[in-house]
């Protein structure tokens, strides 16, 4: 071995005696705090990451419109002018909320529809069933005939509520007073008669027989020169959606035309029942007059036949 080389190994033994070695606890507590130091320091970088992404979520949010509704406008109140007073605690009015309240808002009621009915379709045939029925004490046992012609006396030329009219059907029916004997002649005889007016028209029907009443209060008699049928309104309530009554009078006559004293006197009531109008017109029985005690009764029979047709 060379002198140089043999002088190499004896410097590097003098320099690596001289370094004492750490002790194996010293290097594992070297190690130990290097790994607690990587991990916060990974710890840290996350808790970077994501303080950054929250911030650029909120920068976003704030930049882009709000389209939340926002609360009322308050009313705009007047404010103090520079000479008035500061109010006092006790007088200062509390200043209107901006804010959203408690409140219900209002609601604008609507029609009411769960009770209401539809209107009823207008009939336009009227059947048989709608016609009352004589109770057995009063039916003189002639029945009733359907024929066509005058439904109300003669009104100086007036046809109240014909041109409204639909339809309209009409009967003669004779009657007898309760307790009169089966050979008895009639007590007197009911041109009874049903129209059904166009929808909502049929007031107006009666308003025109009440105006054609008062402007016919005379009239002749045909084939008697000289004698007239005076003709009045009578009040009238309680039958149906409303009611007219009215009277002729005429004198009573002999056979040859001549007046006798008193008057022969006829009652005529037209009862309107939403759109359909039924006209009880008691026509007498050889001179005789209405019996006001029996045309109610039955003018009450005949309001019901015609509820219990439209229902």
């Amino acid at each position: 071995m060379s002198r140089d080389l043999n002088g190499l190994y004896r410097a590097l033994a003098a320099d690596t005696d001289e370094r004492v070695l750490p002790t194996p606890d010293r290097v594992r507590r070297r190690a130990d705090r290097r790994a607690r130091q990587r991990a916060a320091f990974g710890a840290l970088t996350v808790a970077v990451l994501v303080a950054g992404t929250a911030a650029g979520t909120r920068w976003v949010l704030a930049a882009a419109p709000d389209r939340s509704p926002g609360p009322p406008a308050a009313t705009p109140t007047a404010g103090p002018t520079a000479t008035s007073a500061p109010s006092s605690p006790a007088t200062a009015s509390p200043t209107p909320s901006t804010g959203r309240t408690g409140v219900a808002p209002s609601r604008t009621p609507g029609a009411p529809t769960t009770g209401a009915r539809p209107p009823a379709t207008t009939p336009t045939t009227i059947p048989d069933r709608a016609f009352f029925t004589l109770p057995a004490a009063n039916d003189a046992g002639t029945g009733n005939e359907f024929t066509p012609g005058a439904v109300l006396p003669a009104l100086c030329g007036a046809t109240p509520g014909e041109a409204q009219l639909v339809t309209r059907r009409a009967r003669s029916l004779p009657f007898r007073r309760a307790g009169a004997a089966a050979d008895e002649v009639p007590a007197g005889s009911y041109r009874h008669s049903i129209a059904v007016y166009r929808t909502g028209l049929a007031d107006d029907a009666l308003r025109e027989l009440r105006q054609a009443v008062t402007d016919c209060p005379t009239r002749p008699v045909p084939d008697a020169p000289g004698v007239t049928v005076r003709q009045r309104l009578l009040p009238d309530t309680g039958y149906g959606d409303e009611s007219v009554l009215f009277e002729t009078r005429t004198p009573y006559r002999d056979a040859n035309g001549d007046p006798t004293g008193g008057d022969e006197v006829h009652l005529v009531r037209a009862i309107r029942s939403g759109d359909v109008v039924t006209v009880l017109w008691e026509q007498g029985w050889e001179s005789t007059s209405t019996e006001r005690v029996q045309f109610d009764a039955d003018s009450r029979r005949a309001v019901e036949a015609i509820r219990r047709w439209l229902t």
